[in-house]
């Protein structure tokens, strides 16, 4: 996989953000502080609004909900800011993904009913 990236890296068939960019129509990329030095979470326009998959800026809904931190970062203070950034580019919390958390297999419908549990549609508002 690390070679077939590598030589994509040398066709020019990928293309480095450094800090916020456009990925496509309706696809940014935002850096988050905190976790690791140069982490980004993505933003699509969905048609319920904007949701972010915060990757490692959140593990876990409880640490977006609580401030709480996990327990690895390479800045606290910034980690706890990027929960606020999250939040600024998201139509809502529940239009925010964490990175880890099985509840959004949970939160979320799957596309088909043999993808429950696997699969999740992030496009359509949570489950009540």
């Amino acid at each position: 996989d690390v070679a077939a990236m590598v030589h994509k890296v040398f066709t020019d068939r990928v293309t480095f953000h450094d800090g916020d960019g456009t990925v496509a129509p309706g696809i940014t990329v935002h850096h988050i502080g905190g976790h690791s030095k140069g982490l980004q979470s993505v933003r699509v326009t969905t048609a319920r609004g904007p949701v972010v998959l915060a990757s490692d800026a959140s593990h876990l809904y409880s640490h977006l909900d609580q401030g709480k931190v996990f327990p690895i970062v390479y800045d606290t203070q910034a980690v706890v800011a990027g929960y606020d950034r999250l939040k600024a580019l998201a139509a809502s919390g529940q239009h925010i993904v964490p990175g880890h958390d099985p509840d959004v297999l949970k939160r979320y419908p799957a596309p088909r009913p043999d993808l429950e549990g696997w699969v999740a549609r992030l496009d359509v508002a949570p489950k009540a």
